[in-house]
């Protein structure tokens, strides 16, 4: 019997150990997937890069980041940056804007509508060298909105009364607990208004546009990938793979080599996005679209 436990021990005492660390070997097991390496993928430096933009805009700092590190990265010659977004709060959408000016400046950058193309994420766009949109995308909705809840008879009903001590006559604006006066939407209507002919006389600088004729390209119309050709907002129609080649031709690459998004990273900007959504949807600030 004893010989038989001394046969089987290497076999025992390897299962115990793996009953004993399973956890543990799986975590580590999941980060090898995450973290590493596709085949050659870090052995060879890509000369193109892929930069995208999803979901609503609020917080766009990694993508700035992104934009300024492709700038600066000497090994890369062209940009793509794909977008599908229905816009956003309006300072994210102008830093976006303003990187991808800068980018602009030192390697083509192309922009490919992959869905939705509106509002803050149009704005963020319009420096690019072209902009392709799918067929099937929408593009557009060049406008700006605030809007707001009047809670006050909910919150009579559920006897809730707020109390207020300021200083300034329109420090209130916009706040849920009352009906907002008439004075109050004049002073918000300023601030929207201001916002639109600067969201307008940008997008006609960029795009080489009558600003006098706004009323065809903004106003907030909402346009197929045809109708926003037609209109000046895009120069053609085309799907991802006609993006690239367009890109891999402007940067004039000879073995053109695209990057590969992490896969955690991408995890991770999913999660801040859906984050960032849940929060400004009880906070909403003003909005491009």
């Amino acid at each position: 019997m004893e010989g038989l436990k001394k046969l089987f021990l290497p076999i025992t005492a390897t299962l115990g150990f793996i009953q004993k660390y399973f956890k543990s070997m799986l975590f580590l097991l999941l980060l090898f997937i995450l973290f590493a390496p596709a085949g050659d993928q870090k052995l060879i430096p890509n000369n193109l890069q892929e930069i995208k933009l999803t979901g609503p805009i609020f917080d766009t700092t990694e993508v700035v980041e992104e934009l300024d590190k492709a700038r600066e990265d000497t090994q890369i010659k062209g940009v793509l940056f794909t977008v599908d977004s229905p816009g956003g709060a309006v300072s994210p959408s102008i830093e976006v804007m303003q990187a991808i000016k800068r980018l602009k400046e030192k390697k083509p950058v192309v922009v490919y509508a992959a869905g939705v193309l509106a509002s803050g994420s149009y704005y963020a766009s319009i420096w690019a060298d072209e902009i392709i949109a799918n067929p099937g995308s929408m593009v557009g909705s060049i406008g700006v909105i605030m809007q707001g809840a009047d809670l006050s008879e909910l919150m009579d009903k559920v006897g809730i009364k707020t109390q207020v001590v300021k200083a300034g006559k329109y420090k209130q604006v916009g706040t849920a607990d009352r009906e907002w006066s008439p004075e109050e939407k004049k002073e918000l209507d300023k601030v929207i208004q201001g916002t639109y002919k600067m969201f307008v006389h940008d997008v006609a600088t960029a795009r080489n546009l009558d600003e006098q004729r706004s009323d065809l390209f903004a106003d907030a119309h909402i346009f197929t990938a045809q109708q926003a050709k037609e209109v000046g907002l895009i120069d053609s129609l085309g799907v991802g793979y006609d993006a690239r080649k367009r890109v891999e031709i402007l940067s004039e690459v000879k073995k053109p080599l695209w990057n590969k998004e992490d896969k955690f990273e991408k995890m991770m900007k999913k999660f801040a996005a859906e984050t960032s959504l849940m929060l400004h949807t009880y906070f909403p600030p003003v909005s491009l679209r």
